[in-house]
């Protein structure tokens, strides 16, 4: 990993519990990708695990130590551990040696032939009152302490580099060197993401802005997308209403099409301005990908919002009659 001094001027916005809550909310909602923080199989077991065994899991954890498990069982989302009477699991993102993307069957075979091993392992997640131990194999290449380390030499606005190690629908995670940071969807780029793997892939060395670091919870929340300008603080300088404007559609939803201007940049066609007459259905009319020029009706930087009409372009675009041929025609602006 390597840092760089806060930078001076401008801060990031600050990561509220709310950021974080809604992280979690979208982990729930998708176990299967993140397989981390819902209930690892096995959890169920370790509620009636001796107290003494947690104490033990605890200083582990405290203590930034590797330790070595025997792998005993596996799934679809990772590795079960034996550690003492407790059951751990072991993310696949976490393995040195299953590599990103695999299809499941396989990512499944790989697992299957883990099981008997022994890993060396840190305790990176311990929560003895939902029954949760999560422990990594990346993690454990980094020298004993480095996690405390790492945590307290951050700060906000300070540059880091660092290892996506996995990627779910809410975000990026990324390997600091003993610990991992998230990098929300919405931070990845100022544009629309629909996935993160749109953006960036496992494995991928990405340099990135730290938002907030909260210690006692382990948590640092990063931005990609601050090491770009913000597109938006110009926008009203470089778009007009009345302009002439080509674009790529981004998105069709029922009230209308997004279409992508310029990178980190769209303005909204709503459904009433793509033709004339009722429209129902935008995707009888526009489909993603596709190339359109439309005509900038109303540009609000603030909201960072532009709306666009396909209706009112096409006279623009029409072939001029007998009557107009001498006429100028209107410059497109080919964004």
């Amino acid at each position: 990993m390597s840092r760089g001094e806060p930078s001076q001027g401008d801060s990031p916005p600050p990561m509220d519990e709310g950021w974080w809550a809604s992280v979690f909310h979208d982990e729930a909602r998708n176990p299967l990708e993140s397989g981390r923080r819902n209930p690892p199989p096995g959890a169920e077991r370790n509620g009636s695990a001796p107290a003494e065994d947690w104490l033990w899991a605890r200083r582990l954890y405290e203590a930034d130590e590797p330790i070595d498990l025997p792998v005993i069982g596996h799934n679809r989302g990772g590795l079960l551990v034996q550690a003492q009477a407790l059951r751990g699991f072991v993310p696949v993102s976490h393995l040195l040696e299953v590599p990103p993307g695999l299809g499941e069957a396989d990512r499944s075979r790989a697992l299957a032939a883990m099981v008997g091993r022994t890993l060396r392992l840190k305790v990176i997640e311990y929560d003895p009152e939902r029954g949760r131990l999560v422990l990594s194999e990346r993690a454990a290449q980094a020298a004993p302490g480095s996690r405390t380390q790492v945590l307290e030499g951050l700060r906000a606005s300070q540059h880091v580099r660092g290892t996506i190690t996995n990627l779910t629908a809410f975000g990026a995670f990324v390997d600091l060197g003993g610990i991992e940071g998230l990098i929300h969807v919405s931070e990845l780029c100022w544009g629309r993401v629909r996935h993160p793997a749109d953006v960036v892939h496992c494995g991928e060395t990405v340099e990135a802005v730290v938002l907030s670091v909260d210690p006692e919870q382990g948590r640092i929340a990063l931005s990609r997308k601050l090491l770009e300008p913000d597109p938006w603080q110009t926008a009203e300088a470089r778009f007009h209403v009345g302009d002439l404007v080509e674009g790529t559609v981004t998105n069709v939803v029922k009230f209308g099409a997004f279409v992508g201007l310029e990178k980190g940049l769209e303005g909204l066609i709503h459904v009433s301005e793509l033709g004339e007459g009722p429209l129902t259905d935008p995707r009888s009319s526009v489909r993603e990908g596709e190339r359109v020029c439309a005509r900038v009706v109303r540009v609000d930087a603030a909201s960072r919002r532009i709306a666009l009409s396909l209706r009112d372009a096409r006279p623009a675009l029409e072939a001029p009659s007998e009557s107009t041929q001498d006429r100028e025609p209107e410059t497109v602006s080919p964004l």
